[in-house]
């Protein structure tokens, strides 16, 4: 496996660890005042969802597991999990909730996603920067107030809750970023 340098780890990649795989949750590079610059990883440990928190010199090797990264299409999500598609060779792939986390509010039927798969085990997801959704429930348009810096919340037709402009009322359709869900601008269709 390739060894790469601790501070070029992002989320979402994979590293071995005393031969167990863990997907990176969140990659922090920390340059204290005093001192050696650390890089905080927050991984998940894939084969039993164990969460560990670990630290590396910047310039520490680690590990990097191969990881395919291709193109699947979300068709629907049962008990069993999220389904997914492999739009060239059609074949179907169950994703755990738990690898979907909390993006799942942001899946929608026929949406491509990048899913990371290492032997043919899911283990990471990466959505569509930006999601179209319509606004089911916000605040009334005030009329003459322009768009300012004030934001009223507004509940999304997938039930996430997200700050509109004054402006923007219910049956709106806009764009939000699936990272966060903060309003980007109204939809143009």
């Amino acid at each position: 496996m390739p060894k790469v340098i601790a501070s070029s780890l992002r989320k979402g990649n994979v590293v071995d660890k005393d031969g167990r795989l863990y997907v990176i949750l969140s990659a922090e590079n920390i340059h204290p005042g005093k001192g050696t610059p650390v890089t905080q990883l927050d991984m998940r440990r894939i084969t039993d969802g164990v969460k560990v928190s670990e630290r590396y010199r910047t310039t520490e090797q680690v590990e990097r597991a191969y990881v395919e990264d291709r193109e699947h299409t979300f068709l629907y999500s049962d008990g069993e999990g999220f389904h997914f598609m492999n739009p060239e060779s059609y074949e179907q792939l169950a994703v755990p909730e738990d690898v979907i986390g909390d993006q799942a509010a942001y899946l929608q039927e026929g949406m491509a996603v990048m899913l990371s798969t290492h032997n043919g085990v899911p283990l990471a997801i990466e959505l569509p920067q930006r999601v179209t959704l319509e606004v089911t429930d916000t605040e009334p348009v005030t009329k003459g107030q322009t768009a300012s810096s004030s934001y009223k919340p507004a509940t999304l037709s997938n039930g996430v809750r997200t700050l509109v402009p004054p402006h923007i009322g219910t049956g709106t359709r806009i764009v939000v970023m699936t990272a966060d869900g903060s309003y980007v601008e109204r939809a143009k269709d």
